[in-house]
């Protein structure tokens, strides 16, 4: 799927299958228990050969009635299955009650209200053997199945009535000979819509998470990917089809794939292509924006500029060979020279300064109304001056990470901080700026004023660490400033420059500096072949 779906909205399209009466909610719960029992095997073949042991948790909704589903399946490969319930059985939705009662056929469901305790590890032992009390013993198990919660599940975990928190698992994940630990849709304690774990509460984690249909936000934002593993989606046979995902009067929530776009005229010149401006600060200070420079280049425009005040020209000459130079020492001449049309996308922001010289730059790059990407000393120029942010313009990209997002929306900062959806807050600044904000992370969100939404994840298979490193941020200006140029929509050169991003990071591998991702570009965009019009 390349679209994440709301718990509200993958409600709604379960409702709206079984509505229309192409399917019955117990035939979607049997699809969900074989789909996850599928990506088990899969993960895990060794587990296909062999009978195991397997303690399946399940809770007072359909998440624990697809958990009986998958106990029962199991225990007909011949697994010794323990199933327990937090929860009454006779309390069970329709559904869940009736799986309950195929798994009764087989074995008894033990009333269960949560680990009574922790686990530990004797330091003594040279086998690492537990410390447990018998009835909490995780090691005589080959597997556990999270199928507690859901994607349901908005409070804190251990405020759940009854619910004894704290899961002796926490104290697995390093341990040796283990059990391996599923989650069924996402691991309880993990809000499904915001990847947060509610303030004071507790989150199992998991080492695969099996999810159906599409993911959720909550298994790329904030710390989805930790607690879930790795996830993977299993088809239960809902339509396959974008627009199912544009219920509950909600956008869809893209998830950033390889790009797409291509320029309007393959065989023009070198103006067919763009001619991208990047501003630079004064000398001593000008790597931030020679990095951006040679991202844009790279990407593909057809010509880059690097206008610097006139003391950093030599510096910049020095480095650079096919990226043309410009004095621009104000605003004025600037203004000059955007007398030429042509020039079509605009980037700066990387060390630019904060003075009054780079406070009349911006507002007169804001003037010009041209594609434009604002970064770094751009952003806090604009925080600290409303007559700039009311400049703001549907072709403007901005590319905060967080602090630069905190000065900008202090109120929407905080209340991501206290467990707002990334997604959300990101579409509220957009709207408010009036333009596509790119709000950097491993879970990068860009949204548009329109209420587009993009999610790229740098997140397990394309995690990338080693981009945390300065100056990554912006070379990323410049891959988009490169995209705008190119006659991309500001959304759309935003999404393929993190995907780009994060890519050339992965190309590149450990020991990363940012000097390295421009270069890495040509390789990344080979590698997309015919995924690519580049």
């Amino acid at each position: 799927m390349s679209f994440l779906l709301t718990a509200a909205q993958m409600r709604a399209n379960e409702a709206r299958a079984m509505k229309s009466g192409a399917v019955q909610g117990i035939e979607l719960m049997e699809r969900a228990g074989q789909g996850a029992l599928d990506a088990i095997l899969r993960r895990w073949p060794e587990m296909a050969g062999t009978s195991g042991r397997a303690l399946i948790l399940c809770g007072p909704g359909n998440n624990g009635g697809d958990g009986f589903v998958v106990a029962r399946l199991l225990h007909d490969r011949g697994w010794d299955v323990d199933v327990r319930l937090f929860g009454d059985i006779d309390k069970l939705p329709p559904d869940a009650r009736t799986n309950a009662g195929r798994w009764t056929e087989r074995g008894p469901i033990t009333p269960w209200s949560g680990w009574t305790g922790g686990l530990l590890i004797d330091p003594v032992d040279e086998h690492q053997k537990p410390v447990h009390q018998p009835s909490n013993d995780p090691w005589q198990y080959t597997l556990i199945v999270d199928a507690l919660f859901g994607i349901g599940l908005t409070r804190p975990l251990d405020q759940d009535k009854g619910f004894s928190a704290r899961l002796p698992e926490w104290d697995l994940r390093d341990a040796p000979n283990r059990p391996r630990i599923v989650a069924i849709d996402i691991p309880s304690g993990l809000h499904s819509d915001t990847g947060h774990v509610p303030e004071g509460g507790d989150v199992l984690w998991a080492d695969l998470t099996v999810t159906f249909h599409a993911m959720k936000p909550g298994h790329v934002l904030a710390d989805g990917p930790f607690y879930c593993g790795t996830t993977v989606v299993a088809d239960i046979g809902l339509k396959d089809d974008e627009t199912e995902a544009r219920l509950v009067d909600a956008p869809t929530i893209n998830l950033s794939k390889a790009p797409q776009f291509a320029p309007s005229d393959k065989a023009g010149h070198k103006f067919s292509y763009g001619h991208a401006l990047i501003l630079s600060g004064n000398k001593g200070k000008c790597g931030a924006s020679r990095m951006s420079a040679r991202a844009a280049l790279r990407i593909g425009a057809g010509l880059v500029t690097l206008g610097c005040p006139g003391d950093a020209l030599a510096e910049n000459a020095a480095h650079l060979d096919a990226i043309m130079l410009e004095v621009i020492n104000d605003a004025a001449t600037l203004t000059d020279y955007l007398k030429d049309d042509r020039l079509n996308a605009i980037g700066l922001g990387p060390a630019l300064g904060t003075s009054d010289r780079e406070k009349a730059i911006v507002a007169k790059v804001l003037d010009v109304n041209r594609a434009t990407v604002l970064d770094a000393d751009a952003l806090t120029l604009i925080a600290k001056n409303e007559d700039l942010l009311n400049k703001l313009h549907a072709k403007c990209v901005l590319t905060p990470h967080g602090g630069e997002f905190a000065r900008l929306f202090p109120d929407l900062a905080e209340d991501l901080k206290n467990g707002a959806s990334k997604i959300d807050i990101t579409r509220q600044a957009a709207h408010r700026a009036n333009c596509t904000v790119l709000l950097k992370g491993a879970d990068t969100v860009i949204a548009s004023p329109d209420g587009q939404t993009s999610v790229h994840a740098a997140a397990y298979d394309r995690a990338a660490p080693w981009l945390a490193t300065a100056g990554s941020g912006d070379v990323l200006s410049g891959l988009i400033t490169g995209c705008l140029a190119r006659g991309a929509h500001p959304h759309q050169a935003a999404e393929t420059g993190a995907w780009l991003h994060t890519e050339a990071a992965l190309t590149f591998g450990p020991g990363l500096i940012a000097e390295d991702l421009p270069d890495q570009i040509p390789q990344v965009l080979r590698s997309l072949g015919a995924r690519s019009s580049f």
